[in-house]
């Protein structure tokens, strides 16, 4: 299994909310963003959250979730344009 594939297993499968620093420490990933850009290419929509804890310090996490009508709709006109 490639590294990309345990970060999508984690965020798309069981659902975790994870900073880069997590996927690069936990999976080994040089590069945390290259294998979020390779799993929204693959037609997941991970969406980067603004995350406060208890004590008030902010973090950006990444997490799988469904995307807005307007992005689907963007996808079905660009599709129709024959840009896909």
């Amino acid at each position: 299994m490639t590294k990309t594939n345990k970060v999508f297993e984690a965020i798309v499968l069981n659902g975790e909310e994870l900073t880069a620093k997590q996927i690069a420490a936990r999976y080994n990933v040089a590069n945390p963003h290259d294998a979020i850009y390779q799993i929204r290419h693959q037609g997941y929509a991970i969406y980067l959250n603004e995350h406060k804890d208890s004590k008030g310090r902010v973090t950006m996490k990444y997490r799988h979730g469904a995307p807005s009508r307007a992005l689907v709709a963007a996808g079905y006109k660009a599709i129709a344009a024959g840009l896909v």
